[in-house]
């Protein structure tokens, strides 16, 4: 049986709703059942209408949405709902499911402000709901191995990380022209006070931390809006410095110009170095003290059991956004599955970001934001509320 789902957001001219959608349908255990694909009710009824929803279930409000759920028999209503509107949306969207005690897949970042994102996290753990936050690039194999070898110690110590989000396609003011993904993000009121950190610095920071398991300690943020109009900034470099003395480094910049979606990760410690890219996702290079190097692929036979729980292809078939998308879908769908008795527990299940994980995104945007303006270093430690 598949899971029925929803979707909040995701209408005309969104990209990231079709990605979702795109994800949750890979495996074939989520169906798409009902809507509120845009705030202007006639879009949304276009919208359900071009992807088979049945109108009374094509919605005008994510209100209206969830009250109409949560009123229809258990076998009907929608288990889980996607929300993939922009971001100042997030939370109340999230909360009208979360009373409704229906499950929650949220785009990231995962709220505006660290007080909506904690009221999330309290409300998520007293009804005991599923929470997933789609920091999606923690689904690539390659990544989750990278996380085995530095949980398991290969690297040694951890000295130094680097993480770098570099796109290109803001060096122009889009926003000024009516472009709608440059619109929104450009917008304090529907960003919230972040735009470069908010849109792609969450995912670098989530990515780091999942790889490394390094909780921040204290930051010195410069963050920068290099296009003349643009009110939020487009660029920015964070000095990290993590619980027991390793350093970090992270930049995000929108207007990197000529950069497609260059995301990295490196890892240095005592013993060795690992180095993933994005645009290269099936590859992890592992540089070692001596100054040899091992390369591994998607599909090796000497990858660890977690990547090779979300490998779909044999060795030399490219998997990409989608697929590392996909993962998080289908490990939230095992979850449920698991919880509604359709079938066993396994061991990887959970392994999605969860809205702790959306929180502390949110907190370290805040502190962000708020050292760059005194021009200083601030505290960066932070636990969520469980």
């Amino acid at each position: 049986m598949r899971i029925r789902y929803g979707m909040v957001g995701g209408g005309p001219g969104a990209f990231i709703g079709a990605v979702h959608r795109m994800a949750a349908a890979l495996d074939g255990r989520f169906e798409l059942v009902a809507g509120a694909f845009s705030s202007d009710a006639a879009r949304s009824r276009e919208t359900g209408e071009q992807l088979g929803i049945a109108a009374a279930r094509t919605y005008g409000s994510f209100a209206e949405m969830a009250e109409a759920e949560a009123a229809l028999p258990e076998d009907e209503r929608i288990e889980v709902v996607s929300i993939v509107t922009p971001n100042h949306l997030h939370h109340s969207a999230a909360m009208a499911f979360l009373a409704a005690d229906i499950h929650v897949i949220c785009d990231k970042p995962l709220t505006t402000t660290l007080a909506d994102a904690e009221e999330l996290c309290r409300e998520a753990s007293a009804r005991g709901l599923v929470f997933c936050v789609t920091h999606n690039y923690s689904g690539y194999p390659m990544v989750k191995e990278a996380r085995e070898r530095v949980r398991r110690g290969d690297l040694g110590d951890i000295r130094k990380v680097i993480v770098e989000y570099s796109q290109g396609w803001l060096a122009t003011l889009l926003e000024a022209r009516g472009h709608k993904q440059a619109s929104w993000r450009a917008d304090p009121d529907r960003a919230g006070v972040s735009s470069a950190l908010g849109d792609i610095g969450s995912h670098a920071e989530h990515l780091a931390r999942y790889v490394t398991g390094l909780e921040m300690d204290e930051l010195f943020a410069d963050l920068g809006t290099l296009v003349p109009g643009r009110v939020l900034e487009d660029d920015a470099t964070v000095l990290i410095r993590y619980a027991g003395g390793s350093r970090g480094l992270l930049t995000a910049s929108q207007v990197a110009t000529g950069e497609r979606n260059h995301l990295r990760l490196r890892v240095y410690g005592s013993e060795a170095g690992l180095d993933w890219s994005q645009e290269r996702p099936d590859r992890l290079r592992l540089a070692l003290a001596d100054g040899s190097e091992q390369i591994f692929h998607d599909g090796g036979s000497s990858l660890s059991a977690r990547a090779t729980a979300h490998q779909r292809l044999p060795a030399g078939h490219p998997e990409g956004f989608i697929e590392a998308f996909a993962n998080l879908y289908r490990n939230v769908g095992l979850t449920l599955d698991a919880r509604a008795g359709r079938a066993a527990a396994g061991e990887f299940d959970g392994d999605f970001p969860t809205v702790r994980d959306g929180a502390r995104g949110v907190f370290f945007i805040h502190a962000a934001v708020h050292s760059s303006a005194a021009g200083t270093w601030v505290p960066a430690a932070y636990e969520p509320p469980a």
